[in-house]
């Protein structure tokens, strides 16, 4: 077992715990914002809301002196440490984070939620309103969990965004959902289109319905075509 302070109070984990799974599991009221986190994916520490001040045994600290700041999700345990949540240093740290996140997500629930938190009242520049925080949340549990990797991070800078490759509709999608489910600001929804068929990807592009993988059925309608030019003639699109 590991001991180690958060908040002035002892805590004491098994070996291999984050910091952020030691004060979730405490239980004794320490809360760490996050927004790209989800128990059943390593920690991908993408949203930066989760870092809290840390110094251990050896006196660690960032070059200028200060204390150093981790993220909670991927910093593990080690014995002797100490954790604060909640100073001054933290909190600038996150509403410097929410601040960019409101230039484009400001109208979601999940972000003025964090603003209201932490005092942010409006951000420094405002852009073009956005859904999707890049979290990766919804690429790395396509990947991860479901085990297909339908969809991606694509391209870099203002241009970032989550896509299916070349931005049409990926034949490996098996219609699980599950981006949708992990998505923490419903940027990614299930809707209903033309004919008995449902799809998770918003992309106006063609593509065609394919059996599960995991349960090993197949959807509604015709059995899914083995020759590529049944396929092509079985494409079916939004606009239909």
């Amino acid at each position: 077992m590991i001991h180690l302070t958060i908040d002035n109070q002892s805590i004491e984990v098994p070996s291999g715990y984050t910091v952020l799974q030691a004060a979730r599991d405490a239980k004794r009221g320490i809360h760490i914002p996050t927004l790209c986190y989800l128990e059943s994916l390593p920690p991908y520490a993408a949203c930066r809301l989760c870092l809290v001040e840390i110094a251990t045994p050896r006196g660690r600290r960032s070059p200028s002196g200060e204390s150093k700041l981790v993220a909670s999700c991927a910093y593990p345990c080690e014995e002797g440490l100490v954790v604060r949540t909640n100073t001054e240093q933290v909190l600038d740290a996150r509403r410097t984070v929410v601040e960019l996140l409101m230039s484009t997500a400001g109208h979601l629930p999940a972000v003025q939620k964090l603003a209201q938190e932490l005092g942010v009242q409006a951000p420094y520049v405002q852009l073009a309103p956005n859904d999707c925080i890049l979290c990766g949340l919804c690429v790395r549990a396509c990947r991860e969990i479901v085990g297909v990797g339908a969809i991606s991070l694509t391209h870099r800078g203002m241009e970032r965004a989550v896509s299916t490759p070349f931005e049409i509709s990926s034949a490996d999608c098996i219609e699980c959902a599950t981006c949708a489910l992990v998505c923490p600001t419903g940027a990614i929804r299930i809707e209903d289109i033309t004919r008995p068929v449902r799809t998770s990807h918003v992309w106006a592009s063609a593509y065609a319905r394919r059996a599960c993988r995991l349960c090993e059925s197949e959807p509604p309608g015709l059995p899914f075509p083995q020759d590529y030019r049944e396929l092509l003639a079985l494409r079916v699109t939004k606009d239909e």
